[in-house]
């Protein structure tokens, strides 16, 4: 039985040209064997549809004789015939007009054919502070262990000194081109050259340090800034300071999670610092001046008189520091009041007097 090329591409029978286009080339970026979703047979066989139905003549031709097209009923694909077509020489390289432009996503673009280097990957720490050292910054040393260029090819791959060669099985291109007899001629198709893993040039010796990957594993230390206001849980990104690229390639990213100390004396709300203090029932009742510690040191705070238990005192700007701003947050300080305990009678006389 004959391939429903309709089927293959996901598209109606009736779907315009520009339909057909469309997704033919989100299939292509699904299937092409250089991604990981890649799948080779699917892509060839998206391809052997989308160049029947990605012209008008050999569509319409198709639509006629339908599964007898490709049995050779039609004047078969060999050869011109009543109603038959002409073998065909796709190079995949002409593919990347079809995508706009962007035929290098997929491997068989323009640029010659080399082989893209990879950016390197994205990696992530944690750093531990301190309560203070979220309020108000702090510079840390982090040990990572990583992949980074190699110091002794510059990321190069050859041996310093070794002689560079034109890769002998592409011819310096990068990739390598195969013919593949289908229903409509003969197609050739291109893959990255497996002898210079498309870099297209060889080395008479390979770099000893890094066994000519250009990329060597190594223990980094970094300083790093951590800005004033930071909170648990929040991360900071380093740009470039992730994984080494290969050949030269971008490096990827570090990502810093903070995890900020838990401090028995405070505690954070936004950017806002509360804690409590306790004061005696003749403080309350009398008012006083009374020490606070914050994360400033100990300061002065007022209690008027009558003060009760659960009052939330604000300290002004003795707070947070706003995270990449400026200014500070509050400091929120709530009395509780100690109820005295194990009166003597005289005590208790004095109190029942007062009728308070």
């Amino acid at each position: 039985m004959g391939k429903d090329y309709y089927k293959i591409l996901g598209v109606e029978k009736g779907s315009s040209q520009d339909e057909i286009k469309k997704a033919f080339r989100k299939k292509a970026h699904e299937y092409h064997p250089d991604k990981k979703t890649g799948d080779e047979a699917k892509f060839k066989e998206i391809n052997e549809a989308y160049q029947v139905l990605g012209d008008a003549k050999k569509k319409s031709q198709y639509d006629q004789f339908g599964s007898g097209f490709q049995n050779g009923q039609a004047g078969g694909a060999g050869g011109p015939g009543p109603g038959g077509f002409d073998g065909m020489n796709i190079n995949m390289d002409d593919l990347g007009d079809m995508f706009g432009g962007f035929g290098d996503i997929f491997g068989f673009g323009g640029g010659g054919g080399r082989k893209r280097a990879q950016r390197g990957s994205d990696i992530e720490t944690n750093v531990v502070i301190d309560f203070s050292e979220a309020v108000f910054g702090v510079e840390k040393e982090i040990n990572i262990r990583k992949k980074t260029t190699c110091d002794k090819c510059k990321g190069e791959g050859a041996e310093p000194g070794s002689d560079v060669e034109t890769c002998a099985t592409c011819n310096g291109a990068g990739r390598v081109s195969r013919v593949q007899q289908t229903i409509l001629g003969s197609i050739q198709t291109q893959t990255t050259c497996p002898a210079c893993n498309g870099e297209g040039k060889e080395f008479s010796q390979k770099c000893t340090k890094c066994h000519g990957h250009g990329i060597t594993l190594e223990n980094i230390k970094l300083n790093i800034k951590i800005p004033a206001g930071i909170d648990n849980g929040e991360s900071l990104r380093m740009p470039a300071n992730g994984e080494a690229g290969e050949k030269g390639a971008p490096a990827g990213d570090l990502y810093i999670r903070v995890n900020v100390k838990e401090d028995k004396r405070f505690s954070r709300e936004g950017i806002d610092i509360v804690s409590k203090k306790e004061i005696s029932f003749t403080q309350a009742v009398l008012g006083d001046k009374i020490e606070v510690e914050t994360v400033d040191g100990v300061v002065k705070l007022k209690i008027p008189e009558g003060t009760q238990s659960g009052t939330i005192f604000k300290m002004k700007g003795r707070g947070v520091n706003k995270l990449n701003g400026r200014g500070r947050g509050d400091h929120l300080v709530k009395v509780v009041i100690l109820t005295p305990k194990n009166l003597d009678k005289k005590q208790r006389k004095i109190l029942q007097d007062l009728n308070i």
